[in-house]
This record gives structure tokens, sequence and C-alpha cells, in this order.
């Protein structure tokens, strides 16, 4: 397989570890309607889908209103950097590969998303930046993936789709880029083949080197 020179990467459990606030947000959702905490690794398996599924999870199908993801974006807001940080090794690797040659393609809103990136000191790192509500569909459709290319320049021939679900794995089969598994992070693979698997997300400096100058 010829070595990708273009990196398409989701954002939680890949680029960044926020399952700490977005598990506090659910938690402040769930004490407003009597509902015990859930605990980070009971939070964990909820993300991925966008974040309708996620509130859907976690408060049940019985409880669940539309309202209440419209509750959640507010406490989620509030608490977006209270403990998110990037990866080991995440910020090095970025700096290796040159704007145009990476992009973020998320489950997560938009804006929730740019502000975490600037946040973090990470916006300018990209050419572009898809959230889950930036195309008609999500992933695992592989539109946003493709769109992310085309604001690139690429082709999926140049790409691989790097994330932590199996969201991401079959976006990227479906956009025809190839694919890396992020073991990492919170989500799983649901048995899905990859082409690249990153053990840690220092692992992904080794597997996608860039250059220093970049």
């Amino acid at each position: 397989m010829t070595q990708p020179s273009v990196l398409l990467f989701d954002l939680d459990g890949t680029l960044i570890n926020s399952l700490p606030d977005l598990t506090l947000a659910l938690n402040l959702l769930r004490a407003e309607l009597d509902c015990p905490p859930l605990t980070l690794d009971q939070a964990g398996p909820m993300v991925g889908d966008g974040v309708s599924l996620l509130v859907r999870r976690a408060l049940g199908d019985a409880l669940f209103k539309e309202e209440h993801v419209t509750r959640f974006l507010a406490l989620y807001d509030s608490h977006l950097l209270d403990n998110t940080v990037c990866y080991p090794g995440i910020t090095a690797l970025l700096q290796r590969h040159p704007a145009q040659r990476l992009g973020v393609v998320t489950n997560k809103p938009y804006r929730q998303t740019l502000a975490i990136l600037e946040g973090l000191g990470l916006r300018q790192r990209f050419g572009a930046i898809i959230g889950g509500d930036s195309c008609t569909q999500k992933k695992p459709d592989p539109g946003p993936l493709l769109a992310a290319l085309t604001e690139l320049g690429a082709t999926p021939q140049q790409a691989v789709m790097i994330g932590d679900h199996h969201t991401d794995l079959h976006a990227g089969r479906g956009a025809g880029t190839a694919t890396c598994f992020c073991d990492y992070g919170f989500g799983n693979s649901g048995g899905l083949e990859y082409d690249f698997l990153a053990t840690t997300a220092n692992d992904l400096l080794q597997l996608f080197p860039g250059t220093i100058d970049a």
C-alpha cells in the first residue's frame, strides 16, 4: 500500500480525550432528570455516532426527548475544555504535516469542534474541518470524508481515515481511503478490518511520520 500523504482524523477518542467532559455534561443532564451518574466506562461506548444518539443512549429510549439534546449541548458548551486534552504525541504529529494535508472529520457539531480546536491551539493545523452538521449525512456515510478531501484538493487514494470507531472505518471504506484504527480511544472497530493500527497515539507518529519541515 502507498503511504498516505493526506491524514483525515476523527476528533473524540482520536485527537483528543474528551471523555471526562462529555461524561460530566451527560451526568449534569441526568441529574436534572433524577438519574444516577454514568461512569467513564459506561459513557465511552456511547460516543461516536453524533450528539442525538449520544444523549439517547445516555438517557434510554423511554426517557429521551429531542429537547434533551438541546439541553445537553448547552451544558457541554460550559465544560468543553475543563479536562479535554490532546493525546500524547498528537501535537508533534500535526506539526510534521502541512495543514493542507490534514483534515478533521467528526460527528461532533461543527461549532463545538471549532471551539475545542481553537482552545487547544490546533485550529490552524487543519486545512479542512467537517463537523457532524456540516453535511447532510454523518459518518459512517462517506460524504463527510469526501467533502474534506474536496476542501483539501486531494483524492481518496492519497488519504487515510484515522479514528477509534467503526463509523470511521465504514466511512473510510466507503470513501475509498485507507483506514487506521486507534485502539487507544473509547470506541471499537466493530470487527472491521483496517490498514493501520495505532495502539497508542504516539504510534501515529511512527505510522505517518511526515517531515520535520512541515
